[in-house]
């Protein structure tokens, strides 16, 4: 599913082979085709969505499938309107809640054990203050369907800590923090962690890595490290952008560049992209013997979702209109929050990625070409295949090589 980032390449002779450390063990990840392209559909929304609120010449990189999980928790203590709102949002109209949670747990479960040369982490978790009565049935469903940590605590410095830590320990320490406070009207957090480290099936040589220039979108440009590789990969041409998908592991996991042709910005292709065009983007299977340029980057990123989930159609849950009596029956709450914090790690040997989506609930107050390369903005989707699931989308506006 992802777009949740793309290629530059220069003709040089690289020397660059498959890694052949055994055939490993890959494992399908089955879901309903439904719900596969509802959370598709969920992600170029919301990615759209989100460039509405973004400086049109920053980077951007988020996890739709992060977002999705953690508002699914929040639709299981949802009711009424706020309820259908939230399964609008997530494209999920007519999917029942029982179905939905067991494509989650079935995610949860499998994605991490799909490919076994490649390291994917899923974990949930439910943090609140100890004097708030969470129904049972919410907790049960959570720890059930989500295998997520329920736990209470009182909400002070400590807590904070503690919750920033599990952030960081889920993602390998590349988000440290989450919370800067806890405020006295919150009384709950719900927390999903995504983590993804694969190394490329082909990989980058470094002897081919050198400085080249990426064009930036206000007509500038600046000195990038820029990857090179050649093998064959599977490349879709269009009149607006070529793509190419870029193997991890065993392949089961991929990352596919959209590179825009000559003066088309990424931005727009990625405000008309579709669920439709992504899937046949993914039917194309034949391969071509083409040199990949990449930028080496790195990149943390970190976004207030609540403007961009109104805009999509989320408005009673920020408001004392919200109904989430499945939560707590006694307290008038809603959601105070939804922020998302996200790395991004792109080198030679293959890529590191991590989000954590965090829910802070409170009281109501041209033709062909053998060439491709990423030498000006560009987008990424990183996904897993059998699934058809969108883990990471991006687009790299300026990439910070090191």
């Amino acid at each position: 599913m992802l777009i949740p980032a793309v290629l530059a390449g220069i003709l040089l002779s690289c020397s660059n082979d498959d890694i052949d450390t055994g055939p490993g063990e890959v494992h399908p990840v089955q879901i309903p085709a439904r719900i596969s392209a509802g959370t598709n559909d969920f992600a170029f929304d919301f990615f759209k969505n989100l460039q509405v609120f973004e400086k049109p010449e920053a980077n951007l990189f988020v996890s739709p499938l992060s977002l999705h999980i953690a508002l699914g928790m929040l639709l299981n203590g949802a009711e009424n309107e706020t309820a259908a709102e939230i399964l609008k949002t997530l494209k999920m109209e007519g999917v029942s809640l029982a179905d939905l949670n067991d494509a989650y747990k079935t995610l949860l479960n499998d994605m991490p054990v799909a490919d076994s040369k490649v390291t994917l982490g899923l974990a949930n978790s439910v943090w609140y203050k100890n004097t708030f009565q969470v129904e049972t049935d919410f907790k049960n469903v959570l720890n059930q369907s989500f295998n997520a940590e329920v736990t209470g605590l009182e909400f002070n410095d400590a807590a904070k800590d503690k919750i920033n830590q599990w952030a960081s320990d889920k993602t390998n320490g590349k988000i440290k923090k989450v919370l800067d406070k806890i405020s006295p009207n919150d009384r709950m957090f719900l927390l999903n962690a995504l983590y993804f480290k694969g190394n490329w099936a082909k990989q980058f040589n470094s002897n081919n890595t050198s400085d080249k220039l990426f064009y930036l979108s206000n007509g500038l440009a600046k000195y990038v490290k820029m990857m090179s590789v050649e093998s064959e990969f599977v490349v879709n041409y269009s009149e607006k952008y070529t793509a190419v998908r870029l193997p991890y592991g065993n392949g089961q996991y991929e990352m596919t560049i959209i590179v825009p042709q000559k003066d088309i910005v990424i931005n727009d292709i990625i405000d008309s992209f579709t669920s439709e065009e992504w899937t046949g983007l993914r039917t194309n299977e034949s391969k071509t013997k083409v040199t990949v340029g990449l930028p080496r980057l790195t990149l943390d990123y970190g976004k207030r979702l609540d403007t961009t989930l109104v805009n999509m159609g989320i408005i009673k849950a920020f408001t004392s209109a919200a109904d989430l009596k499945k939560i707590n029956k006694t307290e008038e709450i809603s959601v105070a929050f939804v922020k998302q914090n996200t790395y991004l790690g792109i080198d030679e040997k293959g890529t590191e990625a991590a989000a954590v989506t965090t829910i802070g609930i409170g009281l109501t107050s041209a033709g062909p070409s053998k060439e491709i390369i990423c030498n000006h903005p560009f987008g990424i989707i990183i996904s897993e295949k059998t699934s058809n699931t969108i883990l990471f989308m991006g687009r790299i506006m300026n990439p910070d090589s090191k």
